[in-house]
């Protein structure tokens, strides 16, 4: 994947989520990183490396602390870092940037 269709993909997949307020996202070369700012003082922290596909998404609360998230990389695959325990790993199956919004959005539901 390149970095326009990481890009398009993601804005895509965020484009109809109510709870995202903005996005705030650089590209230098063939790196994305950034946040997506959401409801309830939280973001989603986002980064997208060209040369090597990973991927990393992080929901923050607090400004500090990391919530819940998804990341790829080449070494690992697949994972996430549940809710409630987010300093573990759980490997999934592959996921496209949408199936990783539409998780992200099922989780935001169950958040207080």
């Amino acid at each position: 994947m390149d970095v326009a269709t990481f890009l398009s993909s993601l804005l895509d997949a965020l484009a109809d989520r109510p709870f995202v307020q903005s996005v705030d996202l650089e590209t230098e070369a063939i790196v994305v990183k950034g946040r997506v700012l959401l409801d309830q003082d939280r973001f989603l922290e986002v980064y997208f490396s060209e040369q090597t596909g990973t991927m990393a998404f992080a929901l923050i609360e607090d400004d500090q602390q990391r919530i819940w998230g998804a990341d790829y990389d080449d070494l690992r695959g697949w994972y996430v870092h549940p809710f409630r325990h987010p300093d573990q790993h759980e490997d999934v199956e592959s996921m496209t940037i949408r199936e990783v919004v539409e998780r992200l959005a099922k989780m935001w539901n169950r958040l207080p």
